[in-house]
């Protein structure tokens, strides 16, 4: 790989993807590669599947983003379907993992300090990663993730 101008933020492999089709990734030179990360979890959909792709050009022509400062109404069925399928009351939809994560521990907290307990714990495990937030690294046991916080 030539120089980059990204941070070092990950420990990049030795490859590059160009292409990718259903379960498959592919490199420049075309050799095929199984994608087992989709995204390290974040996209399990697979690569260039026709319906979804039809479903994003239909709604990239339609509404590409909207804040959750505002009513979405899709989002208020999908929260309707989720809530009756789990028995729950509510739900959160994060941008990302870390956002899912520090609202899972937030809301965790919350519920400690309800029950009464003053300084409530997190168990985490060892070599563990949840995310790059504040909160998240805090509760990571990995050590080389904790060095950015200043955290022994």
């Amino acid at each position: 790989m030539s120089a980059t101008y990204l941070m070092p933020t990950y420990n990049r492999q030795p490859i590059s993807f160009t292409r990718g089709s259903g379960s498959w990734l592919y490199t420049k030179d075309d050799t095929p590669y199984l994608d087992a990360l989709t995204g390290i979890a974040v996209c399990g959909l697979g690569h260039c599947h026709p319906q979804v792709t039809d479903a994003i050009q239909q709604q990239a022509a339609t509404l590409v983003h909207t804040s959750n400062l505002f009513g979405i109404d899709w989002q208020e069925r999908a929260g309707e379907v989720l809530c009756t399928a789990a028995q729950m009351d509510s739900v959160f939809f994060a941008n990302s993992g870390a956002e899912a994560n520090e609202a899972a521990l937030k809301l965790a907290r919350l519920y400690a300090y309800q029950q009464g307990f003053k300084r409530p714990k997190v168990i985490v495990m060892e070599q563990s990663f949840h995310g790059r937030t504040l909160l998240s690294l805090s509760a990571t046991a990995n050590p080389k993730a904790r060095e950015v916080l200043h955290i022994r």
